[in-house]
């Protein structure tokens, strides 16, 4: 019996749930049923959605696999059926679906792979926010931490990918209308996870990670039909960057061409396999900058030979076009060898290379390398040591060898001895040694002897000879030695700079700490930050040395005393000097954001109590003055009228005085003097005690969790916001119900109060909150419009926030949303 083929996955891909999925995958599987295929239903969620579940008929649905588990039976995709079965094609929903325990696979992306294995073809459905990578991005986007994951390789092999696409409005349309969710559910829905900016990040995620699918698909279908010419599917533009004084100039160039072609920016910057960049570290950060801030990705690959490694990355991805800059070597250079730009336009085949030329242009000849070179002054002295002592050491063994030594073997000895020299000591050790030596066969080994003579060709190759080795040996020398001098100091640089970077980050000390590093890490007396002649930061005792700066900005000196830096390690002090301006800037705007957190939150305890004093206070008091106005009067009252008007004055005047209580806090809080008593609050409680102030309570709804967690609250004021926030509803909303409902949502607690009345246009949402503003939706003599200025004011008090959004189908919502109480666990028995 021949292998079995394993059957092909189609993926419905959304950006969350309601977008239509699963109705999207049953009319596949009507399509496939209509065309002869042998298909059934293995496991499909309706969630009671009507126009979901009428998709299933005329399908045949398998029995789904019953587990009790802790009580509850739970229904899973029965596998077994499944293959039992033996289907064309299986509708399986919820990819990422946990599947229950006792269960043969703990998720059901597993149970498809077996049916796969088995050569059924699956239909399925996943979220974009069940994708194992995007997880964390989605829980910082929504609050929400997805706990069923599906790995992305999951679906990246799948056969077919297909985007369940809709607009954030289209998508809270049909949940306004209950096509998605219960009626109940809906509010706390919209005002959570299904938010209009939610909605737009989640549906931009997928449709980036869906296209990343589809140019994965598109190389690996161009790798299996071995083509390697570069298909313009969209341009890419590529520009290569050495980090010289040009560099700016092609990046600015290749934008342009870019912008022009509607295409993608790539800067690419070749680093040699010794990871030896040869360019300025600072040059090459703001080229990256410069980069970024025109739209284009900075990219740095690897590579001695710098065309092969640009043509490389450029064909990688699938570059329509390359921007090199014209060569910096003088004309008999490039005539002598093309170059890197030349040997990219030979190379480059289909892809479209642009030359641009630059001040820079023929700047660079070739030289010699130095004299003193990249080495130690050690090593030069030992170097040119043993070229004096060599020669004369080397002719006396020739000599005393006699005729057992020939010419040529002489020869080799002393080029020799020429080659160990370079290495030693670098060119003009070499050089001593490669002129004494050839004195010296010439004098005492080349007839006739014991004379100068140049008499054949072979003396001047000879002496030539041993003058080209010194050159090469040294220059190889000479470059290892930068080089290594080189990494050695980048790496210092990069410690440090990272060091610096790290404590800017971190607030690690602010200015004085930074400059303590400065000092000692550059061995200095004392280090100071001089701000248009004043000092706003310094360290150490800079009596008796001497005083040397860099300009930082514009009006900010780093100024120090020491000893006197190098011109590499000025270049070095300039760019931390700029994390030391980043440092001061930080503290200061942190000081600033403190002072002007401290102002905000003393206005807003000034306006909530300004607002009560005018608002709340004139309600109790409106009542004892009627009472107390009846009872002098001296109308003929019952007993019983005289007893509830007793009643009415006690009532008022105690709240009278809890109001006065509360102001009082208030006013203490706005001095400094004392902070709400914020502590574990119960939500439905307060929501009781609040709605019992109201006239009209049997208009008024709640609802909320049993596991809700307790607010970080306090009651008094909070009460105080409940009943500001359902008065006002039940005020603007006269006929209409009004819901207050409570829910968790990661760690805060939201309170929304909604009625169904006229609403408030969006511009004018923050309006609302202004005191005395009307808008002209309540009639005169129900308040002067300061109600929402005090409870906002109370809640933000509290540390939370207060805002106004649409109510579905019509009218306002107040959302208050409060940090959740750490509820203990408890302690074991």
């Amino acid at each position: 019996m021949g292998a079995v083929s394993r059957g092909t996955l189609r993926v419905y891909l959304g950006a969350a749930p309601g977008v239509g999925k699963t109705f999207a995958v049953l009319g596949e599987a009507h399509r496939r049923a209509e065309r002869g295929a042998d298909v059934v239903v293995g496991l499909v969620e309706t969630h009671g959605r009507p126009r979901t579940a009428e998709q299933l008929a005329g399908l045949e649905v398998l029995p789904r696999r019953r587990v009790a588990h802790r009580g509850v039976v739970l229904e899973e995709l029965d596998v077994d059926a499944v293959l039992a079965r033996r289907p064309e094609v299986v509708v399986v929903d919820e990819l990422a679906h946990t599947n229950a325990p006792g269960s043969r696979h703990e998720k059901r992306w597993q149970d498809v792979e077996e049916l796969l294995a088995a050569g059924v073809s699956v239909l399925t459905t996943v979220n974009v926010q069940h994708l194992e990578s995007l997880t964390d991005v989605v829980a910082s986007i929504t609050g929400v931490v997805q706990q069923e994951t599906v790995p992305d390789a999951v679906v990246r092999r799948a056969d077919q990918v297909e985007l369940v696409d809709m607009s954030p409005e289209a998508l809270r349309r049909r949940m306004a209308h209950g096509n998605v969710y219960p009626a109940e559910r809906v509010d706390a829905a919209l005002g959570n996870y299904f938010r209009v900016g939610n909605l737009t990040a989640l549906r931009e995620l997928a449709l980036l990670w869906l296209a990343d699918r589809v140019d994965e698909g598109l190389r690996r279908y161009r790798a299996e039909h071995a083509i390697d010419a570069v298909w313009e599917a969209r341009e890419r533009v590529v520009v290569a960057l050495t980090g010289g004084p040009e560099s700016e100039t092609l990046v600015r160039r290749a934008a342009r061409v870019a912008r022009r072609s509607g295409g993608e920016l790539l800067a690419v910057h070749v680093v040699a396999t010794d990871g030896l960049t040869g360019a300025s570290p600072t040059a090459l950060r703001g080229l990256r900058e410069l980069t970024e801030s025109l739209g284009g990705s900075w990219h740095q690959v690897v590579g001695d030979d710098v065309a092969a490694a640009l043509l490389e990355f450029a064909r990688g991805a699938d570059a329509t076009q390359l921007v090199v800059g014209t060569s910096r070597r003088s004309r008999w250079a490039r005539a002598l060898r093309r170059g890197i730009g030349g040997s990219v336009v030979t190379d480059a085949g289909d892809i479209d290379v642009h030359i641009v030329t630059h001040a820079a242009a023929g700047s660079r000849g070739w030289r010699l390398p130095p004299l003193t070179g990249a080495l130690t002054a050690r090593r030069r002295w030992l170097g040119a040591a043993l070229a004096l002592a060599g020669v004369p050491v080397l002719t006396a063994l020739c000599l005393a060898a006699g005729s057992a030594v020939s010419l040529p073997l002489v020869l080799l000895a002393f080029l020799l001895l020429v080659l160990a020299v370079a290495l030693v000591g670098g060119l003009w050790p070499a050089l001593v040694a490669a002129v004494l030596g050839g004195l010296a066969e010439n004098w005492f080994f080349v007839s006739p002897t014991g004379r100068l003579t140049v008499t054949s060709p072979d003396d001047v190759l000879a002496l030539g000879g041993g003058l080209v080795v010194a050159v090469a040996v040294a220059t190889v020398v000479d470059r290892s030695a930068r080089r290594a001098t080189a990494a050695a100091r980048s790496r210092a640089e990069t410690a440090m700079l990272a060091s610096l970077s790290r404590a800017v980050l971190e607030g690690d000390g602010g200015l004085p700490s930074l400059l303590e590093r400065i000092r000692e890490g550059f061995g200095l007396a004392s280090v100071t930050m001089v701000e248009r002649g004043s000092v706003v930061g310094t360290c150490g005792r800079p009596e008796g040395t001497a005083v040397d700066e860099v300009a930082v900005t514009d009006g900010l000196v780093l100024r120090w005393c020491g000893r006197v830096l190098p011109a590499a390690d000025r270049r070095l002090l300039v760019a931390v000097a700029e994390q030391a301006a980043v440092a001061l800037q930080q503290g200061r705007l942190a000081a600033q954001a403190a002072e002007a957190d401290r102002l905000a939150a003393g206005d807003g305890m000034r306006r909530a109590l300004l607002t009560a004093v005018s608002h709340d206070l004139r309600t109790p008091l409106a009542g004892i003055k009627a009472a107390s106005s009846a009872l002098r009067s001296g109308l003929a009252l019952t007993d019983d009228d005289r007893a509830e008007l007793v009643e009415t004055v006690d009532e008022s005047a105690d709240r009278l005085t809890a109001l006065v209580d509360d102001l009082l806090d208030m006013s203490r809080l706005q001095a400094g003097v004392v902070s709400p008593a914020l502590a574990p609050t119960d939500l439905p409680a307060v929501v009781a005690r609040a709605l019992d102030e109201l006239e009209d309570r049997s208009r008024v709804t709640c609802g909320w969790p049993a596991d809700l967690p307790p607010a970080l609250a306090d009651p008094g004021l909070l009460e105080r916001v409940v009943a500001n926030l359902a008065g006002n509803a039940v005020r603007h909303a006269p006929t209409g119900p009004v819901t207050v409902r409570a829910d968790a949502l990661g760690d805060r607690v939201e309170l929304r109060v909604a009625d169904r009345g006229p609403g408030v246009p969006a511009a004018d949402r923050e309006r609302v909150f202004a005191p005395f503003q009307r808008l002209g939706d309540s009639p005169r003599g129900q308040g002067v419009g300061l109600g929402l200025a005090v409870a906002r004011g109370l809640t933000e008090a509290m540390g939370g926030t207060l805002v106004a959004e649409d109510t579905p189908g019509g009218g306002l919502t107040m959302v208050v949303s409060l940090p959740a109480a750490a509820v203990p666990s408890p302690v074991p028995a």
